[in-house]
């Protein structure tokens, strides 16, 4: 009979987030595998947990997931642990979460903290319906295409980003969806110096434009408005970016406003707009 593999939240900043359950759970396994074993035996060591650990993470879960799967079908128990956060959300642990699926092993949640979920559950945008994005891609042409598929996500929008990165990725932001769409940024989450800013795409480039930024953050982005009611042609989006021309707007700005609040393409109102 084959073990259990169990998928261990541990705490993204706060050791107090640490349940019980999670405790007991790292006691009773078998061996655990982490994604730093350095950073995981500093919380096995805080809560006096001494187990067998084996290194899983992106640059090894190939071998290390076919190793854990062997182990685990010889009737092992194995918990598998991330630096912070539930493993297999946006992290490599789906693989070995498939592997034992397609093999018949059992596999348990032990839940606890999800950075995206809290940063969600503060943001003061709607909860009912979201997407979660994860890290956006370093290439800034894949990074551009994807915020721009993403421009019309009605679903209130959730990313991570690291700080070294922030104030590109918020103008990227400002670009696909407009200036003006609320946003929430959600640096260092249960730690010391939690920070929870509401306020719009521009209110946060012109805040990063004159303060640098620290700590990792969730960015909460609100989502476009609904597409009830009369659609809006190109037609008649082309004579709006045509209008704000007219008032002095340049033809770039004038066709990502009107995109921002119609749901028509950018890159199509831009065009057309030329044309005439």
């Amino acid at each position: 009979m084959s073990g259990t593999l169990y998928l261990v939240a541990t705490p993204i900043g706060n050791l107090g987030d640490f349940s019980p359950r999670a405790v007991e759970t790292l006691e009773t396994v078998d061996f655990i595998a982490a994604e730093d074993t350095r950073v995981s035996v500093k919380l096995l060591n805080h809560f006096g947990i001494k187990k067998s650990l084996v290194s899983y993470h992106e640059h090894n879960h190939v071998t290390a997931g076919q190793a854990i799967l062997s182990r685990l079908l010889a009737g092992e128990s194995c918990a598998l642990v991330t630096d912070a956060g539930t493993p297999a959300i946006s992290d490599p642990g789906e693989d070995l979460v498939r592997l034992c699926a397609e093999a018949g092993v059992p596999v348990l949640s032990i839940p606890g903290c999800c950075a995206a979920v809290n940063a969600l559950a503060v943001s003061g945008l709607p909860t009912g319906r979201f997407t979660f994005e994860g890290f956006l891609t370093v290439n800034k042409k894949s990074r551009r295409e994807r915020l721009e598929q993403l421009r019309t996500e009605e679903r209130t929008m959730i990313f991570h980003e690291a700080p070294h990165k922030l104030r590109t990725t918020l103008d990227d932001l400002c670009e696909a969806f407009g200036p003006d769409r609320r946003i929430a940024l959600c640096r260092e989450l249960t730690k010391l110096h939690e920070e929870t800013m509401r306020t719009t795409i521009k209110g946060a480039v012109d805040h990063y434009r004159e303060n640098t930024p620290k700590g990792e953050y969730v960015l909460v982005v609100e989502g476009a408005p609904s597409k009830t009611g009369t659609a809006v042609t190109l037609e008649d989006g082309v004579a709006q970016v045509l209008a704000l021309r007219e008032q002095g707007m340049r033809l770039k700005d004038a066709a990502r406003e009107v995109a921002s609040h119609t749901g028509l393409s950018k890159n199509e109102l831009y065009a057309a707009a030329l044309e005439q």
